[in-house]
């Protein structure tokens, strides 16, 4: 090369940047994670140092000329944190989530029913959001989207309900003894058990009145909340009502292949880790974190076998869906005219447009409804997407909010001497 194409190159190079430029459509953030991953990949592949000198300049000669060395103790271990073993499956307070927690009591004449339910009071003149779970769930199924709708609302309450034969509630006979499966989970005493709810829930608050509310319902809370609505029983306090992934047609269609879902389940769980490991693995739960609040309540301990001692035994269901086959149709016949005809504003978020049937597209296309997809999500959508969910029920509200109309005056009004 010669003097002048050298001292040319000299030029060139001084020109150009001491490190090279990240890739396009890459943050700085992002390839600070991608840096923090390299570190991860070479903390496999760099020696560990020992404690005689002669393996730390090995390892510094190493270092020197770039040659890397596998460390025979790490050369098959799984990166730390990419692996689905060590993500952390440890159950999650309801605590963090909702700051108090009710047991209301009602006494029928052929059964006492204690009602459980999650709660975050509203503050002065917020709304009430009434959450129903779906079948085999319970109330902390919707403890995310409480969380992210209360960055949205932050004066507004929450009531996540459990049903009975589910998380907390406990149906007993009228001498107090505890009832066993099988309830009656047909859905006139489902809804009526969410009124009650509320109404003791307004009784044991001294409140005159019902705060606005809006009813929210995923999966089997979906009929429920609709029938609550489409009967009244709240009166003129309900401003909307929300049905989360699932509409009548698809539903139906869906029963007739539960019974080989339900085979396929795992019977029981040797801890409650295993359980949550499951519901992330068969993506079942998206949300690994939702997982760590809701499948904890969904499981109990039974005694160990030959000993009866509590405590003992592997982890099973705590609602045995089997045993509900014969509500099932009970639950979904007649759901989407009863949404379309109730009173009230109505949201539906679904995971995909499949699943509306006839009557909803029909009322879709007249402009009965609100409707949201969400279609990454699964089934579980305040679950695996609590933000988004949270975000479009809070809008939801913000539409229906009755307090935040503004009527102009009465003809009468205006023209009364001394009106400006």
């Amino acid at each position: 090369m010669s003097d002048l194409q050298r001292s040319f190159a000299k030029v060139k190079l001084a020109g150009l940047p001491t490190e090279p430029p990240l890739p396009p459509n890459v943050t700085i953030e992002e390839n600070q994670f991608a840096e923090e991953d390299t570190d991860k990949l070479q903390a496999l592949l760099e020696p560990e140092q020992d404690e005689d000198s002669s393996s730390a300049s090995s390892a510094s000669s190493a270092s020197s000329t770039g040659t890397i060395r596998p460390n025979s103790k790490h050369l098959f271990a799984r990166p730390t944190g990419l692996s689905s073993g060590s993500r952390a499956l440890n159950p999650l307070p309801w605590t963090d989530y909702f700051t108090q927690e009710y047991y209301l009591e009602i006494v029928h004449p052929d059964e006492i029913v204690i009602h459980h339910a999650y709660v975050k009071l509203p503050g002065p003149k917020g709304p009430l959001f009434v959450l129903h779970h779906g079948a085999g769930s319970s109330g902390l199924s919707f403890a995310l989207f409480a969380a992210e709708l209360l960055k949205a609302l932050p004066n507004c309450g929450v009531v996540s309900v459990d049903a009975r034969g589910h998380g907390e509630t406990v149906v007993k006979t009228p001498n107090g003894e505890i009832k066993g499966e099988p309830y009656d989970l047909s859905l006139d005493v489902l809804s009526s058990d969410l009124t009650n709810t509320v109404k003791l829930l307004q009784a044991r608050l001294g409140w005159p009145e019902l705060p606005n509310v809006v009813l929210v319902g995923h999966s089997l809370g979906g009929p429920i909340v609709t029938d609550v609505a489409w009967k009244g029983t709240l009166g003129h306090s309900v401003l909307g009502y929300a049905v989360l992934d699932v509409v009548e047609g698809s539903a139906m269609d869906a029963l007739q292949k539960m019974n080989s879902y339900l085979a396929t389940r795992p019977k029981t769980f040797p801890s409650v880790a295993s359980g949550i490991d499951w519901h992330t693995r068969s993506r079942t739960l998206r949300n690994s974190t939702s997982a760590r609040i809701s499948v904890p309540s969904l499981l109990y301990q039974t005694p160990n076998s030959g000993t009866h001692l509590p405590g003992r035994g592997p982890w099973m269901w705590r609602t045995d869906l089997s045993v509900t086959e014969h509500y099932w149709e009970n639950w979904f016949t007649g759901l989407s005219r009863k949404f379309l005809e109730a009173k009230g504003g109505k949201l539906l978020i679904l995971a995909g447009t499949d699943r509306l049937d006839k009557e909803l597209m029909i009322g879709q296309m007249q402009g009965k409804y609100q409707l949201q997809v969400f279609p990454d999500a699964g089934h579980f959508i305040q679950e695996d997407q609590p933000a988004r969910t949270a975000m479009v029920v809070a809008d939801f509200y913000h539409r229906n909010d009755r307090s935040a109309l503004v009527l102009p005056p009465k003809v009468g009004e205006m023209l009364k001497p001394g009106h400006k």
